[in-house]
């Protein structure tokens, strides 16, 4: 009984190494590459994802790749833009592989392993990188670094790059060693000191320029703001002095008329505006006590009616209160009369 136990599990253990080395497996991100005696023909790379079978080793062997983007940097390289401007520029490049049977028949050399061939592949895609960074020279260092996002010519550079790693200008194209540049980037751009000194200074004048020209521009509004306002307040004082002016002459016009009447008889109008300044001040019934020479303040005075002639105006200062007649009042004027007679 234990002796057919040990058969059965000897014969399990032979099924199971033997299954092992005519059976693969293939994940779906991998691609495998079935060679005979270490050469590979187009039939080699024809299995999809699952379960296959091959003949025993060294017969048959296989070698999966994973096709799952890589990521390959480049070391930093110095490199010339088209003014002559040195920088030192870092790249990157994602990739995969695109067909395992060119890809195995490219690097196979490398060694037996899948991790040898990808060893070799990015050397190549490094290289290939380096050599697209030629596509520098073609750009100004103000086109590479603008001040607007959008104006910079970066994403055109990095299109240029990928164009001369795919099409082979930087040497074999990766497609011959079934290889798919995904994308191709720049991850750091470093500025040596001496081309830093030239940046930095090259933007001052620029600040400067920009400075100069904003100045200018407001210096220029200033001008036509004065300019304006100056014009605008001439334009008002005309105005004002014009109405002004308008406003005087229709003054002029109304007084006049009052003007030639009060000329007519002087003393009268004289002794009316007392009148209306006695009015004015009693109106408040307040007690006064003023002098008999104060104006208008003569008619009240004890002998102010005293040496009046009928039709003749009293006087309302001193020399009326001492009973002196005036010179020119001795005939009675025509308005005086008719001021007398409405009295």
């Amino acid at each position: 009984m234990q002796r057919t136990l040990w058969i059965v599990l000897s014969v399990v253990f032979v099924l199971v190494l033997v299954s092992f080395t005519v059976t693969y497996q293939v994940r779906f991100t991998e691609k495998a590459v079935l060679t005979t005696f270490g050469k590979a023909d187009p039939d080699s790379s024809k299995g999809g994802p699952g379960l296959h079978f091959k003949l025993p080793y060294p017969i048959q062997s296989v070698t999966t790749y994973d096709t799952r983007l890589r990521f390959s940097p480049a070391k930093g390289q110095s490199v010339s833009t088209k003014d002559s401007r040195l920088i030192i520029v870092e790249a990157y490049c994602t990739w995969r592989v695109s067909d395992p049977l060119k890809f195995y028949e490219r690097f196979s050399n490398a060694g037996t392993s899948a991790d040898e061939h990808f060893r070799k592949a990015n050397e190549v895609i490094t290289s290939a990188l380096s050599g697209s960074m030629t596509e520098i020279g073609s750009f100004n260092m103000d086109e590479l670094f603008a001040r607007d996002q959008g104006a910079s010519k970066l994403t055109q550079l990095e299109g240029r790059m990928m164009q001369a790693m795919v099409g082979g200008s930087s040497g074999v194209s990766l497609s011959e060693y079934g290889i798919e540049a995904r994308d191709v980037g720049i991850n750091k751009i470093i500025l040596p000191e001496a081309t830093s000194k030239a940046v930095n200074e090259r933007m001052a004048a620029n600040r400067d320029r920009v400075a100069q020209a904003i100045q200018s521009q407001a210096e220029a509004e200033e001008v036509g703001i004065k300019g304006k306002a100056d014009s605008m307040s001439k334009t008002i004082l005309a105005f004002a002095e014009r109405r002004a002016q308008e406003i005087r002459n229709k003054g002029d016009l109304e007084a006049a008329q009052f003007i030639r009447q009060m000329n007519v008889n002087p003393e009268l109008a004289v002794f009316l505006k007392n009148i209306d300044l006695l009015r004015d001040s009693l109106a408040k019934k307040a007690t006064l006590v003023i002098p008999f020479s104060a104006p208008g303040m003569g008619v009240f005075s004890p002998n102010a009616m005293d040496n009046v002639r009928p039709g003749q105006i009293p006087s309302t200062n001193l020399e009326g209160v001492t009973g002196k007649p005036r010179s020119d009042a001795a005939q009675p004027t025509p308005v005086a009369a008719a001021s007398a007679e409405g009295r």
